[in-house]
């Protein structure tokens, strides 16, 4: 029952985050980006503080490592992740930024060989590569095409991409004491502050348009994708494991472009579908071991129910 339970929350989890880059898209149309990202924590934040300090003990920094860790949350994994991608949203669609913000796994490895020491066996160093050359195919870098704007906002995609994986190896090397959630949410306000006060210095605009389409955006970007989806995220941290639960970036492309062609009609092209499968085999090859142990799993539980129903007959 409990493997059902697990399955049922990580499908809701690659939901929640599918519908973040189709509510992202839609609010960018009224919303500034930075502007609009720090939005999302406004709202988001103080509910999980408030969560935390109901369930969690402590829920506070207090510590100099967990002032560390919310500094590079906030830094990496809010202001510097969200910023860039809800920049880069502006003239890309969901599924081809899903897709980009999926490498996040593929550069996390080649960001620890500097931060934690580790080394890459060469297939590790084969899935890297084909990773990237999925990258190339989905940006399909031209010296016309470089020049062009949805070619800088893939970049500034994979950019976001490339935060949250610096973001997550800072934190494993700094191992906060602090509960994951808790330092989640303060990371969260910090980010928000880091985001408003970016949005001020560009100069973007304060808004306070009320249209339904802008509250139902912001809403949905900032409480089923974050408020609701990241105690999910975190729950399945603590029961599956961190790398089973991180494949949820390898569903969420599907989820966004399937919401983005029925929501807001936008195609899905030949290079993104390309170049996400590129990119799935890049990540398979890096996760080899993990597939394969998975895989086992469900095959020793579909044999074992199997068994089941003929004994009972």
């Amino acid at each position: 029952m409990t493997s059902y339970r697990n399955a049922g929350l990580f499908c809701t989890l690659a939901t929640l985050f599918g519908l973040s880059f189709v509510g992202i898209k839609t609010g960018l149309d009224a919303l500034p980006p930075l502007f609009f990202a720090g939005l999302r924590f406004d709202i988001a934040a103080p509910l999980l503080l408030v969560f935390a300090a109901v369930r969690y003990e402590p829920w506070y920094p207090r510590t100099r490592r967990d002032l560390l860790a919310v500094a590079v949350g906030g830094v990496a994994l809010i202001a510097a992740n969200n910023g860039l991608l809800f920049l880069g949203q502006q003239s890309i669609t969901p599924a081809t930024a899903s897709v980009m913000y999926a490498l996040n796994p593929i550069l996390a490895p080649v960001i620890a060989i500097g931060v934690l020491g580790e080394r890459l066996g060469g297939r590790d160093v084969a899935g890297v590569l084909i990773g990237l050359a999925g990258v190339v195919v989905i940006v399909q870098p031209t010296p016309e095409t470089l020049a062009a704007g949805s070619t800088i906002a893939k970049l500034y995609v994979l950019g976001a991409a490339a935060g949250i994986a610096a973001g997550s190896v800072l934190l494993r090397r700094i191992d906060p004491p602090l509960g994951s959630l808790p330092m989640a949410a303060w990371s969260m306000a910090f980010g928000a502050v880091l985001l408003h006060v970016c949005s001020l210095a560009i100069g973007e605009p304060i808004v306070t348009d009320g249209s339904r389409t802008v509250v139902f955006a912001v809403l949905l970007v900032a409480l089923p994708s974050t408020a609701f989806a990241y105690p999910i995220y975190y729950h399945l941290l603590g029961t599956i494991g961190p790398v089973r639960t991180n494949l949820v970036g390898y569903v969420v492309p599907i989820v966004a472009a399937l919401i983005g062609l029925l929501v807001l009609h936008q195609p899905v092209n030949l290079a993104t579908v390309v170049g996400f499968f590129i990119v799935l085999a890049g990540v398979s090859l890096l996760e080899r071991e993990i597939l394969a142990e998975e895989i086992t799993r469900l095959r020793r539980s579909l044999e074992d129910r199997v068994e089941a129903v003929r004994t009972q007959r």
